[in-house]
């Protein structure tokens, strides 16, 4: 890490953003490549810091949008049974409580697949999904939901509001922190929410994040990293106030926030007691953040050098879980082929390619049985449980899980 970092322009309210962690020259996360491409990559720099005025930690050079999500972008939300059930809860909290009004309407942000939405559309309730990947807004509308392939901004915001009236509740699920410009997001809520309406969303927490060392859920499409702290500011910055918080296990550690008009609710004890324990940690404080960075070179350096022992004393190892943040790990490490054979993967749109940057191979589950290897090291450690309930042979067979957070160890 340089000793001078770098400063940048607040996306939010235009202050300061002083950088405190550089992560190097990173690909697109999901730019997973055909084996005989001679296409050439985009590389950016990542690198994050923290805004002197509101405290948003922010990425310092965002990516343009339709770089990230496009025809051939490969997450499904769907594709866990825990974040199926996850957006079916989700879905029936809603039906319960803000959506038990005549005539009711939701609209969600960045739908994806439709898994949240699914649920809504078989309690007949009036709804729609903004998407703009098309290969994915195609499976939500196989199954019934109604999705409009377009980015959520301001001008899409009033159309919508034009042709099906205010919406009830405003909803998005790991959408919010890819979003680099929120003037327009919020310009858009305010058009299509109703009076009394909620925006709702939930996206991976700065204090988990430092808490554990996470330092892969930075990657191109997560531009914000939200703690209450920051989330409040940005709601007021745009005449809206924070209402509501709650924790997620989901993703390594969310926060679900509820944000409303300023004036119209009264905010629950969960967001004073959410900021309070914020403050008694420090987590807005540079020399916190700073801290976490110091953590991110020692996991790196240790998981570099558990892999090259392993490689010296002959072990076979690869990767579980082609996931996006994988990409920030790998390319932040130098973690190629020579270190890690393989890493499989259960998407379909991701096998028989190569990692972004270092192009490492993905193979379905089945290449991970056949035969097993010694290690495998759990990229997808959000997922850990369900992995390894479906993986347990691995274990019976001698092989060993290797995890990175919070620090390097083999379980």
């Amino acid at each position: 890490m340089p000793g001078e970092l770098a400063t940048a322009t607040c996306r939010v309210c235009d202050g300061t953003v002083h950088e405190f962690l550089d992560l190097g020259r990173q690909p697109l996360s999901d730019a997973f490549r055909e084996p005989d491409s001679d296409a050439t990559e985009f590389f950016f720099r990542l690198a994050v810091g923290q805004c002197e005025s509101c405290t948003m930690v922010q990425l310092t050079e965002s990516v343009p949008r339709e770089k990230m999500f496009h025809e051939e972008y490969p997450y499904h939300s769907s594709g866990s049974a825990v974040m199926r059930e996850h957006f079916a809860s989700t879905a029936r909290r809603f039906l319960a409580t803000e959506l038990a009004v005549p005539d009711p309407f939701i609209v969600e942000m960045g739908c994806n697949d439709g898994v949240m939405l699914s649920t809504i559309q078989r309690a007949g309730v009036r709804h729609l999904g903004l998407e703009p990947s098309g290969r994915v807004a195609e499976v939500a509308r196989a199954a019934g939901v109604r999705v409009r392939t377009a980015f959520f901004e301001d001008s899409t915001a009033a159309q919508v509001r034009e042709a099906e009236g205010p919406a009830q509740v405003i909803f998005a699920a790991n959408t919010m922190c890819h979003i680099p410009y929120p003037d327009s997001i919020f310009r858009g809520v305010d058009a299509l929410l109703a009076p009394d309406g909620v925006f709702v969303f939930e996206d991976p927490y700065l204090g988990d994040l430092v808490a554990k060392t996470s330092f892969d859920q930075i990657y191109d499409e997560h531009f914000f990293l939200f703690s209450a702290h920051s989330v409040r500011a940005m709601a007021e910055h745009y005449g809206f106030e924070l209402v509501d918080v709650e924790r997620l296990p989901v993703h390594g550690g969310e926060i679900r926030y509820t944000l409303a008009r300023a004036g119209r609710r009264t905010p629950s004890a969960a967001v004073a007691g959410l900021l309070a324990e914020e403050d008694a940690r420090g987590l807005s404080g540079m020399a916190t953040l700073r801290g976490f960075a110091d953590s991110v070179m020692r996991v790196r350096d240790d998981l570099v050098e558990l892999l090259r022992r392993l490689r010296t004393d002959g072990s076979r190892v690869v990767a579980y879980g082609a996931t996006a943040k994988s990409a920030t790990v790998t390319n932040f490490c130098d973690i190629g082929p020579e270190l890690v054979s393989y890493v499989c993967d259960s998407t379909p749109a991701k096998q028989h390619r190569l990692t972004p940057g270092k192009h490492i191979p993905v193979r379905p589950p089945t290449a991970f049985r056949d035969p097993y290897p010694d290690y495998a090291l759990l990229f997808a450690w959000n997922h850990a449980d369900e992995i390894m309930a479906n993986e347990q042979e691995f274990r019976r067979s001698g092989g060993r899980w290797i995890s990175y957070v919070p620090n390097v160890r083999v379980l």
